[in-house]
């Protein structure tokens, strides 16, 4: 395993229809998008995900954690999780969950900003969102390497 602040790492903005993929460097501190993959009832194509991460090669691996806006938990969190548990299970790489909320929100200003109007539930915009969910985890990572430096 490589040094913590020189991990790459994958993304992904879990969703019952799409699940957005995302790939970034920790040492950089910045994301880009990947793909966005097809799911049944959030289920995705296992072997595809296994593609990926076989391409990417990622040492960690990031869920976006829906949570509502109080902080409570809620159905999509149950998914969510289970998904990054069945991640780790077939994959073996270790997974953290981060809250996502507010992502597929700004996301969805960003896409607005920069292109203008857009049919979201057709285009989707779950690779954005999960760039904005891994780069919230590498702010976090690195509070918690400043705060172990204090």
């Amino acid at each position: 395993m490589p040094e913590r602040s020189h991990r790459q790492v994958l993304a992904f903005d879990f969703g019952t229809r799409r699940i957005g993929v995302a790939f970034g460097q920790e040492l950089l501190g910045t994301a880009r998008p990947v793909t966005m993959l097809s799911a049944r009832d959030g289920i995705p194509d296992w072997q595809q995900i296994g593609r990926l991460l076989e391409e990417w090669r990622p040492d960690q691996v990031v869920v976006g954690l829906p949570l509502n806006m109080d902080g409570t938990e809620n159905e999509m969190c149950a998914r969510a999780r289970k998904f990054g548990n069945r991640l780790h299970g077939r994959f073996h790489l270790p997974v953290t969950m981060v809250d996502e909320r507010l992502t597929s929100f700004e996301a969805k200003g960003e896409v607005l900003a920069d292109q203008g109007a857009r049919d979201f539930g057709r285009d989707g915009i779950d690779d954005l969102a999960a760039v904005l969910i891994l780069e919230t985890w590498f702010h976090q990572e690195q509070d918690r390497a400043r705060s172990a430096d204090r």
